[in-house]
């Protein structure tokens, strides 16, 4: 069984804003069993016995598997959106902003890994209402870092003829750490997120910071 990583701010106990506690329990168990076994494979029976609940304990906090998986997957994206936001309005260049925004991006990727892959890889699971509001922030993400490479080509810092498809490719490069990364491997996650800021300033034709 997986162990999930610190809160999804990288800070104290797993999901430590989720309250009460029984509702917070049940939500890491819901991400180690997606991350695990797939959201479709997995069961509520499965969620309450790995929070030593009963089945009928959870319907007390989540309605549905459905609900347990939006939770997590809003957290996340908020959590992401929060991240990108802050960068993009930061100061400095666009090369210094779009530096900063893909090192703490990777770092939380690669920090919450675990949560991280259901939050990515499981948002076709979402029904369509739920699926629609993570699509929304999903479009702020984007737009954050467009914002940035937007600025470096404005600034003729950058050299990117495809402004929309470089975003893609950066936020994809970012994103895919969650599906490798593991905290027993060579790098740390503050180590991957420099690389991958130093590759992704390449990618636009900016000189490494």
């Amino acid at each position: 069984m997986r162990t999930v990583e610190r809160a999804a701010d990288g800070e104290g106990a797993p999901w430590g804003e989720v309250a009460p506690e029984a509702a917070r329990k049940l939500l890491v168990a819901a991400v180690e069993a997606f991350a695990e076994r797939g959201y479709h494979a997995t069961t509520t029976r499965d969620i309450a016995g790995r929070a030593g609940m009963s089945p009928a304990a959870l319907y007390i906090h989540y309605k549905t598997k459905e609900e347990l998986l939006h939770r997590i997957s809003r957290v996340g994206h908020d959590k992401a959106l929060e991240i990108l936001t802050a960068a993009a309005d930061g100061g400095g260049t666009a090369a210094d902003r779009l530096a900063s925004a893909v090192r703490s991006f990777v770092r939380w990727h690669a920090e919450q890994h675990t949560t991280a892959r259901v939050v990515q890889y499981e948002l076709d699971a979402l029904g369509p209402e739920h699926r629609a509001e993570i699509m929304e922030l999903r479009r702020g993400i984007d737009a954050a870092v467009r914002r940035i490479i937007a600025d470096g080509v404005r600034d003729g810092e950058f050299d990117v003829p495809d402004v929309p498809g470089t975003t893609l490719a950066v936020l994809s490069l970012c994103v895919d750490v969650a599906r490798w990364f593991s905290a027993a491997g060579a790098r740390t996650p503050d180590e991957v997120g420099a690389l991958y800021a130093g590759l992704v300033l390449r990618m636009v034709s900016a000189a490494h910071r």
